[in-house]
């Protein structure tokens, strides 16, 4: 029997990925929304490119993620992330803002994994939406202050309900990984997809910075 439960699979990611988390969050146009020096357009752009990521890991999961704690309506931030663009961009943002090289790279990427390794798409998943349900969390209040927004006016993005509630995704997305049953091989492919879906977000943050 070469099969594993992923058992402590969301702590191992959590490790094999730290220095690259801490890495993406020191990098180009992060660091500068980090540091209140990104321009409410260029962050617009930011999201204008996170954009198509989204569109393609949604439609993915849709497609393949069975285990609700991995993939439930609360997550999607797809319609969020475009009302926030409607709400902060005054033009035609899908027209006037750039999508960069990175960023189509990852929608060539995440595509190609729904047709040939639809379970890495979860790696995808584990990067994008733990960090909205943690950091993005302190993201919201900060946009705000920054580009002096109303309550949750253009911040919609970040918005998972109550706190409690926040929590609750964070853990049942958690029990989910580690509920993933994966040979070694698989496990192993999995966490390199992780830390090979940061590596893309430190590259796109440059991209956006130049």
């Amino acid at each position: 029997m070469n099969k594993t439960t992923g058992g402590e699979l969301a702590a191992v990611l959590k490790a094999e990925t730290g220095a690259l988390h801490s890495l993406t969050e020191r990098s180009g146009a992060m660091a500068d929304l980090l540091r209140g020096r990104l321009s409410l357009h260029d962050y617009c752009v930011m999201l204008r490119n996170l954009q198509p990521i989204y569109a393609v890991l949604e439609a993915g999961l849709d497609e393949h993620a069975e285990d609700a704690r991995l993939w439930r309506p609360e997550l999607r931030r797809l319609h969020a992330l475009e009302q926030d663009l409607d709400q902060l961009h005054a033009g035609d943002w899908r027209s006037e803002l750039i999508v960069a090289p990175t960023a189509g790279l990852y929608v060539t990427r995440l595509t190609a994994l729904i047709h040939k390794e639809p379970l890495l798409l979860l790696a995808h998943a584990y990067v994008r939406y733990l960090g909205d349900l943690s950091g993005g969390q302190m993201l919201s209040g900060l946009i705000r202050r920054q580009y002096g927004l109303d309550c949750q006016a253009g911040t919609a993005f970040y918005a998972f309900g109550e706190p409690s509630h926040v929590d609750a995704l964070k853990r049942d997305f958690r029990d989910g990984l580690d509920a993933l049953t994966l040979m070694p091989t698989q496990r192993a492919a999995f966490v390199e997809e992780a830390r090979e879906a940061f590596r893309l977000h430190q590259r796109l943050f440059e991209e956006l910075r130049a």
